[in-house]
């Protein structure tokens, strides 16, 4: 079995063994979880995790980021047909979200491209989707668009890849000795820039899942466990805290944004994620976009991603529980949808929750319940599903 469905870890990933990291798995890979210091159980871990990233600083070690080198003189066009936003005015230095579609309109997969050059670009895809993406890239390439010249290289495992995230993100970088003005005047948003941290060679996205001041920052790969000591070295003055997969889910959570095969399952649109903003009306066509324009897409009675507030704001909903309009239990039972994400949040003092509900975005205000196995049923608020800076402020340091 060892052989047939090997396991993947990053160069780093003998830090994190070494300092007490539990680990789940995700795709192939190992991932560190959480880092629970002495006594702590995982929520308390993963509390303090989250809670230092808001507050102070946190990193995580992403080099399990699917990620795609794309080349030609096609490559714009190319991009332009996959996902469902304009590519072709992105200018170089930039980097911008996006959302690729199967031919029926269901979201396939998510990330951040860079355009490095007039016809070369750095794809990022999720962890666990890497794989797939590249045989759907090729796939499309060569039986449908082989007159367009361009040409893909996985280059998953060529870099290591270091989020620095947090208020004090930018003074860590700084006592590390970074090449780079980090300013926001000087280094905006969704840009990169290429410079050096102590001597070793980095390209820094300026790009954030969490929602505060982040640095993505790649180095080949050889370079990844230096860099991270590095950085743990210089940010501990800071309050510089490792966190893991779990406190990453609760940050994203906070500020609404959406992980690929936990909020999509193969039946969920760009529109039904309340994501209309990311679908071009412009473009002639990408893929998708004739399923996009079916009836069935526009009925009022499809499931919408909508945030949810317990009564109870201790009580935390499990992931998958069913939700019913009414306390009632009296078959048959009207199932109106389903959580997806569920978490304590430290920073809200509060459970937060966000599910795909019949109809969602017209319930807002209303109340709906989630029985459970053991007879018990939970009660919570349709709210919008952003819950921690609505106005999206704290990406800038502010």
């Amino acid at each position: 079995k060892s052989l047939f469905d090997p396991i993947r870890t990053t160069r780093i990933h003998n830090w994190h063994l070494n300092n007490g990291a539990e680990f789940e798995h995700v795709g192939q890979w190992m991932r560190a979880w959480y880092y629970p210091k002495k006594n702590e159980n995982m929520q308390t871990a993963v509390n303090r995790e989250v809670f230092s990233v808001r507050n102070s600083a946190g990193i995580l070690d992403a080099s399990t980021l699917g990620k795609i080198d794309i080349r030609g003189p096609d490559s714009a066009e190319f991009l332009n047909l996959i996902y469902t936003n304009n590519w072709q005015n992105l200018e170089v230095g930039n980097c911008r979200y996006g959302i690729m579609l199967k031919e029926d309109g269901m979201v396939m997969d998510d990330g951040v491209t860079a355009r490095l050059g007039d016809e070369h670009f750095h794809m990022t895809t999720t962890t666990g989707g890497a794989a797939n993406v590249l045989s759907w890239l090729e796939e499309w390439l060569q039986t449908e668009w082989p007159n367009l010249k361009v040409f893909l290289t996985s280059v998953t495992e060529a870099w290591s890849v270091i989020s620095i995230s947090g208020p004090k993100a930018r003074d860590i970088l700084m006592a590390a000795k970074c090449s780079l003005d980090l300013s926001n005047e000087q280094f905006k948003f969704m840009t990169f820039k290429e410079g050096y941290i102590d001597k070793i060679p980095v390209k820094i996205f300026r790009v954030s899942f969490t929602g505060e001041l982040s640095f993505e920052i790649n180095t080949p790969s050889r370079y990844g466990l230096k860099l991270w000591e590095i950085l743990i070295e210089k940010g501990s003055k800071f309050g510089l805290t490792p966190y893991g997969t779990e406190a990453m889910h609760v940050l994203r959570a906070e500020r609404g944004f959406i992980i690929v095969g936990q909020e999509t399952d193969g039946s969920v649109t760009p529109f039904d994620l309340g994501m209309d903003w990311i679908v071009s009306k412009k473009k002639s066509d990408f893929i998708g976009k004739r399923s996009l324009e079916r009836s069935s897409m526009l009925s009022e009675n499809r499931k919408e991603l909508v945030g949810l507030l317990t009564k109870d704001p201790n009580q935390v909903i499990p992931e998958g529980a069913h939700a019913i309009p009414t306390t009632s239990k009296q078959l048959p039972i009207n199932i109106l949808g389903h959580v997806t994400s569920s978490y304590y949040s430290p920073n809200c003092r509060r459970s937060i929750a966000m599910g795909l509900i019949k109809g969602g975005r017209a319930k807002l205000g209303s109340k709906i319940w989630f029985p459970l196995l053991n007879g018990e049923v939970i009660e919570a608020k349709v709210v919008p599903p952003v819950f921690f800076d609505p106005k999206g402020v704290r990406k800038d340091g502010i």
